[in-house]
C-alpha cells in the first residue's frame, strides 16, 4: 500500500514564515498586532466590502452576525438543511428559530425554489450558505429579501475567490462570513472574518468580538459579547495566503478538472457540477455521491478507501437529523430527502492545496477499484 494521502494538506510556502517571524521578532503575537487591521483591510477589499472584522473562527463569525443583526426570540431564520451545524447553532443560541429548506440534488446548495413558501410573518432573515464549490443562486433570494424586508446572512466560508455572475461571493449579504480553517483556500490555522458595508453594523461586530468592552469603562459591561479575537500570528499567515488567492483558485480548478478527467466514464457515482449559468466551480472539496444501486453507503466507501491509504470525509449531516436539535424539540416532522441522501451517500476525496498530480491518480485508481 502506498503512503497515506490525507484529505487535506495546506500549502504554506509563500510569505507565511517571513510574516510570522516578524510577529515573533517584534513581540506582537496577540490580537493587538498590526497584521490584524492590515488583513481585515486587504481581505474586505478583495471581496469588495467596506469593513472587515477578523475573528477566531468561522463559527464565531456566524454567532456575531446573528447577534449583530438583532435576531432573537420569536424570529425565524431560513437556512439550508444541508450545511455545517455552526449555521443552525448560531440561530438557536440566539433564541431564534431555524427554518430549513432542502438541498438542490445537482449543486448540493440550498434549493432556492423552496424558500418563498417558508416565509411567515415571523421571518426576519435568510442565511444562505455556499456549499463545496458553487455559490447559491442568489438573485432569487435577494429579490425575496428585498420584497419581504428580510436580512441576508451570507455564509461564504468555502468560497474564497469564487464569484456569482462576476461579483465576489461575500459581497451579497447584509453581513457575510468566512472561515480560515486549514482546508479553506486561505487558512490562518483557525480564524474567520465578517464583512459588511454598514459602519454601525461593523462597529457592533467589533464590540461583540471583544467582550463588549467599553471605551471609557473597559471592565463595565452593558451586554455580553465573546472573546472571538484573531491573533496577529493568524492574521500574518492570512495575509501571506491572501497574496496567493488567485493562484490557489486556479490550482483548485486544475485539480477539479483533473479529477473530472480521471473519473470520466465511472459509473454508479455523481460527480460535482463543474459550472452553472452564474459560476464555475472552485472545487473547495471534491465530492462524490454514490448512486442508490451501490450496495454500500458513504461510510462503507470511506472504509474501503481508508484501507487503501486514502483519506476522506463524509458530507454534512442534515440539521433536522442532528440529535442535539431533536432533543430540543426542533424540526419535528421535517423531511428533507435530498439532504438525507447527501449525508448517507456523499463523501469527499483528498482535495487539499498541496495535493500532487500523482496522488490524485492514486486516489482515482482506488475509487475505480472500489466501485468496480
Amino acid at each position: 500500500m502506498s503512503s497515506f494521502i490525507p484529505v487535506n494538506e495546506p500549502l504554506l510556502n509563500g510569505n507565511e514564515k517571513k510574516y510570522l517571524m516578524e510577529c515573533i521578532d517584534t513581540g506582537w503575537i496577540s490580537s493587538e498586532g498590526p497584521f490584524v487591521p492590515l488583513f481585515e483591510e486587504k481581505f474586505s477589499g478583495r471581496v469588495e466590502r467596506e469593513h472587515g472584522i477578523a475573528v477566531a473562527n468561522g463559527s464565531g463569525a456566524l454567532d456575531i452576525a446573528v447577534q449583530a443583526l438583532g435576531l432573537g426570540p420569536g424570529d425565524e431564520v431560513i437556512l439550508p438543511a444541508f450545511t455545517i451545524i455552526s449555521c443552525a447553532a448560531a440561530v438557536v443560541r440566539a433564541g431564534a428559530h431555524p427554518v430549513l429548506v432542502d438541498a438542490d440534488p445537482l449543486t448540493w446548495n440550498m434549493d432556492v425554489s423552496q424558500v418563498a413558501e417558508k416565509i411567515t410573518p415571523r421571518t426576519r432573515a435568510i442565511m444562505m450558505v455556499h456549499i463545496y464549490g458553487l455559490p447559491v443562486d442568489m438573485a432569487p433570494l435577494l429579490e425575496l429579501a428585498g420584497r419581504h424586508g428580510l436580512k441576508i446572512i451570507e455564509d461564504a466560508a468555502e468560497m474564497h475567490g469564487q464569484t456569482y455572475n462576476g461579483r465576489p461571493c461575500g459581497s451579497f449579504g447584509d453581513i457575510s462570513t468566512f472561515s480560515f480553517y486549514p482546508n479553506k483556500h486561505i487558512t490562518t490555522g483557525e480564524g474567520g472574518m465578517l464583512v459588511c458595508n454598514d459602519s454601525n453594523l461593523a462597529e457592533r461586530c467589533r464590540s461583540l468580538r471583544n467582550l463588549c468592552f467599553q471605551a471609557n469603562k473597559r471592565f463595565v459591561h452593558e451586554e455580553l459579547g465573546w472573546n472571538y479575537r484573531m491573533t496577529n500570528l493568524q492574521a500574518a499567515m492570512g495575509l501571506a495566503q491572501l497574496e496567493r488567492l488567485d493562484e490557489f483558485v486556479m490550482r483548485k480548478r486544475v485539480m477539479g478538472n483533473r479529477y473530472n478527467e480521471l473519473f470520466r466514464g465511472v459509473s454508479h457515482v455523481q460527480l460535482p457540477v463543474a459550472r452553472t449559468g452564474f459560476a464555475e466551480s472552485i472545487y473547495w472539496v471534491y465530492g462524490l455521491l454514490l448512486d442508490n444501486d451501490v450496495t454500500f453507503d458513504a461510510e462503507g466507501m470511506m472504509k474501503r478507501l481508508g484501507a487503501r491509504g486514502i483519506g476522506t470525509r463524509p458530507f454534512f449531516w442534515p440539521m433536522h437529523e442532528q440529535p442535539v436539535f431533536r432533543k430540543m424539540g426542533l424540526f419535528t416532522g421535517d423531511v428533507h430527502p435530498v439532504a438525507e441522501r447527501l449525508a448517507r451517500r456523499g463523501l469527499y476525496l483528498p482535495s487539499g492545496m498541496a495535493l500532487t498530480e500523482r496522488q490524485m491518480e492514486i486516489v482515482a485508481a482506488a475509487v475505480h477499484e472500489v466501485l468496480a
